[in-house]
């Protein structure tokens, strides 16, 4: 479903991945956990292509580009990995002119040359499934930010994408909505859908996860099943991390 193969992004003369290889099963849920600034948001958004990477190989469904310094990705490349990979971000990034159900209905317009009415039913259906068919008409700022996430996750869910990646998708939330966001990823991951999750929700990472990539300095530095990762890892800076988020 997705490979990643030596994956590297530098900015001007930082290099924040130093190396990626990753795989992602299809039906599996993968949660990235790490410490701030160890490259679990550039990989999601190099897997998306919103970040060309440097240099590696990127494989999403059956489409697949090879990456070096010298790559002109062209836009007829990026599209079907934008089509086969949908992305929840952290800031909803909802158009704050259109209600929720023009939202959800505007890549199935623009992109997808959906007709309106089809593209209507689609958007009708996802947002019942993360439980806002009673916010059709409503305008973002009317919404509380746990519902503009699930605007944005039934969004996302309405281009039939292969994988969604989530950018820490609960970490702009108030602690009282953080829980029903979190629901319908899992309702998600227990239907089977293919998902890669950056969080920092520990709890939420044990209990989803069929496998938990932890990342440090631009690199996996470990990577194993949650019973692995949270009860009986040997790495020293995962243990630090954890120990971390712990006493916080």
């Amino acid at each position: 479903m997705i490979e990643v193969s030596g994956l590297k992004k530098r900015f001007h003369d930082v290099e924040i991945l130093k190396g990626i290889d990753l795989q992602v099963n299809q039906g599996e849920t993968v949660v990235v956990i790490g410490p701030s600034g160890s490259g679990k948001t550039t990989l999601l958004r190099c897997i998306n292509l919103l970040e060309i990477p440097t240099s590696g190989t990127i494989r999403v469904s059956d489409s697949e580009i090879h990456f070096n310094p010298d790559t002109k990705v062209r836009i007829k490349e990026i599209i079907p990995f934008r089509r086969n990979s949908g992305m929840v971000f952290q800031g909803y990034n909802l158009f704050p002119h259109m209600t929720v159900i023009q939202n959800v209905m505007e890549g199935l317009i623009t992109v997808l040359k959906w007709p309106k009415q089809k593209a209507l039913e689609r958007a009708t259906q996802m947002l019942s499934k993360v439980g806002l068919s009673d916010k059709l008409d409503a305008y973002p700022h009317q919404l509380s930010g746990g519902q503009q996430q699930r605007v944005g996750i039934a969004r996302a869910m309405a281009m039939n994408p292969h994988v969604i990646l989530f950018d820490e998708p609960t970490s702009a939330l108030d602690p009282e909505l953080v829980g029903e966001v979190l629901t319908v990823i899992k309702n998600l991951a227990d239907e089977g859908m293919t998902m890669v999750v950056v969080t920092h929700e520990m709890g939420f990472a044990r209990e989803v996860a069929d496998r938990v990539v932890f990342m440090d300095g631009g690199v996996i530095a470990a990577e194993g099943s949650p019973e692995e990762i949270f009860d009986n890892t040997t790495n020293e800076r995962l243990r630090l991390f954890l120990r971390k988020l712990g006493d916080a």
